[in-house]
Order: C-alpha cells, then structure tokens, then sequence
C-alpha cells in the first residue's frame, strides 16, 4: 500500500516543492550520452561499453528513485507538507480578509513563533518529567519485588532446612 494514498492532496505550495526538489535532483543526476559515455570509457570494447552504461542507467535511475523517496520520508516526518498547506490556508485566509493590513509586523510574528515553540518545549519536557517519573516508580516496584522474591526464597530455604534437620533429628550415629 503507498503510504501517501492517506494523506489529503498537496497544496500548490507542497507540490511546488516536490516538484522542485524532482527537477533539481534530476538535474544534478543527468544521464550522459551514449558517446559522451563511449569517449570515457575508450578503452574498452563496445561490448563491455554498452553493458557499463546499461548499468550506469539503472545506477542513475535508482538513485533518483532512492533519493525521492528519502525526501518524501523527510517531508512526512517533518510534516513540511502540512506546514505549507497551512501556511497556503492562512495566506489564502489573509488575502480574503479585507480588514487585514498588508503590512506584516515580523517582530510580532517572530515573538508568536518564539512564544510558541517555548510552550512546545515546555510540554515536552512535562511529558519527559512525567516519563522519568514514571520510570522511577517502576524501578523501586520492581526493585521492591525482587527484594520479597528474596525473602521469600530465604524464607523457603531456612523452611527447607527445618524440615530437614527435623527429620536427621534422631537419626545420629550415637545410636
């Protein structure tokens, strides 16, 4: 199953940075011509010629497919594209509001931001507190455990050993 066929379809934002991503990698992984090819690799004979540029074509073409599919695991895990389709929604919802002024105070804008992502951190570290403290309650009940797991095998030991010397008891060789 593609593991995009359960996302909602890309604003122009997102598909014009997949597609510009597309057409820089390609660009940068152009194929050679055949003769360009040849010229390289002169000293070989026609034959091993055409079967190393048969395999620098399927090289080429798998690190395209490799590359793109790296980036669009990026772009999931970073959630790039949901982040520029919200930002194409607030832009969209901007430019319908007509009391919006179109001049945008970055200062503002970079203290929301800040402001934000402060509050992010913040609740991952709650969440790491909590984790931690969690883990530390396990760990004394586990430690707890294995503390009455040894009383309790000392206790059947010393038990065990009652029993025993209970029934040696009159059967010394004093007899």
């Amino acid at each position: 199953m593609d593991r995009t066929s359960h996302l909602p379809l890309p604003g122009s934002r997102q598909s014009n940075l997949k597609m510009s991503f597309k057409m820089g990698s390609r660009s940068l992984l152009t194929t050679c011509s055949k003769e360009e090819f040849s010229k390289a690799f002169a000293t070989f004979t026609n034959a091993e010629q055409e079967a190393l540029h048969r395999l620098f074509i399927q090289v080429i073409t798998s690190l395209h497919e490799d590359i793109e599919d790296e980036f669009e695991s990026v772009c999931l895990e970073t959630q790039a594209g949901t982040i520029l389709d919200t930002v194409e929604e607030l832009v969209e919802e901007q430019n319908l509001d007509p009391l919006h002024s179109d001049k945008t105070d970055v200062g503002e804008v970079w203290h929301n931001l800040s402001t934000a992502k402060k509050n992010e951190i913040q609740q991952l570290m709650g969440i790491l507190q909590t984790a931690e403290e969690q883990k530390r309650v396990m760990r004394a009940r586990v430690d707890q455990l294995k503390k009455e797991l040894q009383d309790v095998s000392g206790a059947a030991d010393v038990s065990e050993k009652t029993r025993t010397g209970d029934s040696n008891y009159g059967t010394s060789d004093n007899s």
